[in-house]
């Protein structure tokens, strides 16, 4: 009776450890911005994924930058991020098996409401130069972020580098709502994306206002990259292809529309059918 006990008990961890392993695997670890934090798309992204596949979906949110190299460092089974060019130049060098398109917002350039560099209503190439000519302070998220890696293209488009040098050019290194609010506190002006800022102004009575937006280059499109198991041997890959069908499915699609804040879209779907 002792060994048949004794196999009963072994029987019953092996099960467990089995079912353990199980729950372990339907656990995908993506690597993302914080724009999508910030905004509270992700934890309705993964309410909604773990109903329809069963799947846990945890993230880390960084800058796009810093997501890139969470992914080749196999930290991280997939990515959903909004650099185009850098994703890119990361499918090409093998640590990813493509990109899809799944949603956009843009970009705005915010500033104080007296506007004292006068941006309001030119293009952002002008914008740029009138604050860098009126020297009024302007802090960039400095931290290779999607948003930070947009900035930096567009000074080079309005033909200037970056001001880095300048005291009045301020690189927080921070995440946006935090550069947001110290545009704030400084008066000045910042680039962020449209979803951050209609949670800022949520907040109620903000300090800072959109002066420059609808201007072509300022298309801000996400993207999820699944990781390249050739490239890191433990990814989830499965797991990643599931949740990047997922959000370009009608289902998913559906999620990221109906995901509004004071009544506001923060993110347009543009998955390809």
């Amino acid at each position: 009776m002792k060994h048949i006990a004794t196999l009963i008990a072994a029987a019953m961890i092996l099960c467990a450890g089995i079912g353990a392993a199980q729950a372990e695997e339907k656990v995908l670890m993506m690597a993302t911005t914080t724009s999508t934090d910030n905004t509270g798309l992700l934890p309705v992204l993964e309410q909604a994924f773990k109903k329809d596949t069963g799947i846990e979906l945890r993230w880390l949110a960084v800058g796009t930058g810093k997501a890139l190299e969470l992914g080749k460092n196999c930290d991280v089974d997939v990515l959903l991020v909004h650099a185009p060019k850098a994703e890119k130049e990361f499918v090409e060098a093998g640590h990813g098996l493509g990109r899809t398109e799944v949603m956009f917002n843009d970009f705005v350039l915010l500033g104080p409401k007296n506007d004292p560099a006068k941006v309001k209503g030119k293009t952002t190439s002008e914008a740029l130069r009138a604050i860098a000519a009126a020297k009024s302070p302007f802090i960039s998220r400095g931290d290779d972020s999607g948003t930070h890696k947009m900035e930096l293209a567009l000074w080079k488009a309005a033909d200037m580098a970056a001001p880095d040098k300048e005291t009045w050019y301020v690189q927080a290194g921070q995440g946006m709502m935090a550069t947001i609010v110290m545009a704030a506190e400084r008066s000045g002006y910042t680039l962020t994306d449209r979803a951050t800022f209609f949670t800022y102004e949520a907040k109620g009575d903000p300090a800072l206002a959109v002066l420059v937006e609808g201007d072509k280059p300022l298309l801000n499109q996400y993207s999820v990259i699944v990781i390249n198991p050739e490239k890191c041997k433990n990814a989830k890959v499965n797991l990643a292809k599931a949740f990047n069908d997922w959000l370009a499915s009608p289902k998913g699609q559906q999620v990221v529309a109906d995901f509004k804040s004071d009544g506001k879209q923060l993110f347009t779907p543009n998955a390809k059918k």
